[in-house]
């Protein structure tokens, strides 16, 4: 652990069962994080399905957490929620971009770029996915994504067609 709390970003979706409620309990996890606290939460949002298009929309949001917690501890925590709401990465039905409950995806780490096994930081496709950048511009339009720029210029260069804030 860190002793000086760092600002990390997550992006939070899925699209099986009641996802609202589940997006929610998943924020009510983070905030129980050991050494984390939730400082930041978007609405949530209606997004076409990406990826793989033959399936139900998603709901997708971001939150911000302050941590002390090292990025592959956080990861590991963020994988723990998942398989706690019932996604299980490794089922032989488990698709990439496929239908799930839900789906916590590690954004920014500070400023860090981190690139190992199973842990990249920034998020290798936020700066070109709506359905991330839609809801973290609503909480931290200028925090800037390394080596790609702040979040709302990032936001304009994408199409965000089909995006809808849920009430």
């Amino acid at each position: 652990m860190s002793a000086t709390p760092v600002r990390a970003w997550i992006g939070l979706g899925g699209n099986l069962g009641d996802v609202p409620a589940t997006l929610r309990g998943a924020l009510d996890a983070l905030a129980a994080l050991p050494g984390t606290r939730l400082v930041a939460a978007s609405r949530l949002y209606r997004t076409p399905a990406w990826g793989m298009t033959d399936q139900p929309p998603f709901v997708n949001a971001a939150a911000g957490v302050d941590t002390v917690l090292a990025p592959a501890t956080l990861l590991a925590a963020l994988l723990d929620i998942e398989r706690a709401a019932g996604r299980d990465r490794t089922a032989p039905d488990a698709r990439r971009w496929g239908p799930r409950a839900l789906d916590l995806d590690l954004l920014l780490y500070g400023a860090e770029v981190i690139d190992r096994p199973g842990l990249r930081v920034p998020h290798p496709h936020l700066h070109e996915r709506a359905f991330v950048l839609v809801p973290l511009a609503g909480i931290a339009a200028d925090v800037v994504v390394p080596g790609h720029g702040r979040v709302a210029d990032l936001l304009a260069g994408v199409d965000a067609a089909g995006i809808e804030a849920l009430p």
